[in-house]
């Protein structure tokens, strides 16, 4: 894991932990969508990137432009974020935020690659079935990708569940080839 990645991950542990502490992670998830939005657009990205930008000052410009939407700990979160110069990280919290925000809820978001779109039918039942395997409420998102020639993959969290032709055949083949 990167860096970035890592500090992301701490800030946003951080900012979820003062979330929990006030039952305010929804509010929090609001403001970090929001922070996040304002740090990728375009214009403020080229003003966090410059160097030639004090960090006092951009850290003026994100709270006048988040003026009345933020708590105070969340004002407290881009003033050290800017001392830290480490605005431009704001997306990369929002998502983890929300990661850890699943996590509590027993939620996960699960990705289904198959050969051809799922019927409402089979998604209903794959979500049932990694809803137990898994102990989680499943969202589903299918995608379709006809190389696989038959079958799905399914990407949740770190696992990676393989039942695609594509994906035998291959098995197959290395199997062979040993």
């Amino acid at each position: 894991m990167s860096e970035i990645a890592k500090a992301a991950r701490a800030y946003a542990r951080a900012a979820f932990e003062v979330a929990q502490a006030k039952g305010q992670q929804a509010k929090w998830s609001e403001m970090l969508a929001f922070l996040a939005a304002v740090a990728n657009d375009a214009d403020m990205g080229r003003l966090i990137a410059s160097p030639a930008i004090g960090r006092d000052k951009l850290v003026e410009l994100m709270l006048n432009v988040a003026q009345g939407r933020l708590t105070p700990e969340a004002e407290n979160l881009v003033r050290l974020l800017g001392e830290n110069a480490r605005l431009a990280l704001l997306p990369l919290i929002a998502v983890e935020f929300e990661e850890l925000r699943r996590a509590e809820e027993g939620r996960m978001d699960v990705r289904v690659v198959s050969a051809k779109p799922l019927g409402s039918d089979e998604q209903a039942k794959l979500v049932e079935a990694l809803g137990k395997r898994l102990g989680k409420v499943i969202t589903l998102a299918n995608e379709v990708d006809e190389s696989l020639i038959g079958g799905a993959i399914v990407y949740a969290g770190d696992l990676v569940i393989d039942g695609s032709m594509r994906g035998r055949l291959q098995g197959l083949a290395n199997a062979v080839v040993r």
